[in-house]
């Protein structure tokens, strides 16, 4: 359930990211029409008005645009981690034994577990620099650490999940009981 909800809130996030940037493209490309000599010519004082209300591109799109999906991102990973959705490649797999497949997964889902926890060590030692150095974005100003513990609460999130990922593969070895599915081999 916090996978899927982490993964709820980083599509909304990327909806969001994706809605801002066609805004700003359109805004921008609205702003380069508003300017040509053809409109100037034709309806100078709607073009005038338009430009002087501020049509164009939203300020600061490239910063938050940067913001949320480092966020979608790290937010889609627990669903990702804890389905088995993660890109893998088989081509070897459905020739080794089913034991090895399953001592391979355990490995994976180990180190994949460090890897996520090393990430979201060093996304909290990152957001703390950026909040000592009160370090802004360019154009909004916009406190950079703000988009670190962001990223760093859907990194822990994620690193929870791998972890549990890879107690559960140790433990279903041990035991012999399924807690997670498994996927063997390419799917058809």
């Amino acid at each position: 359930m916090l996978a899927r909800g982490m993964a709820v809130v980083g599509g909304v996030v990327l909806t969001a990211v994706v809605l801002l940037t066609c805004a700003s493209v359109a805004g921008r490309l609205l702003n380069t029409i508003l300017h040509s000599d053809l409109v100037q010519a034709l309806v100078p004082g709607l073009a005038g008005w338009l430009l002087e209300a501020g049509v164009g591109p939203i300020l600061g799109d490239v910063e938050l645009v940067e913001a949320g999906v480092g966020f979608a991102i790290f937010a889609f990973l627990p669903l990702c981690q804890i389905t088995g959705g993660h890109a893998s490649v088989d081509i070897f797999a459905a020739k080794f034994p089913r034991r090895f497949n399953r001592f391979m997964q355990i490995v994976v889902e180990v180190v994949f577990a460090l890897v996520l926890i090393l990430i979201a060590w060093r996304l909290f030692v990152g957001m703390q620099e950026k909040l000592r150095y009160n370090e802004t974005t360019f154009m909004l100003m916009m406190p950079v650490w703000w988009s670190y513990a962001a990223s760093f609460t859907a990194a822990a999130v994620a690193a929870l999940i791998g972890v549990y990922v890879a107690v559960a593969r140790v433990f279903e070895t041990v035991s012999g009981r399924v807690i997670l599915p498994f996927r063997e081999g390419p799917e058809t």
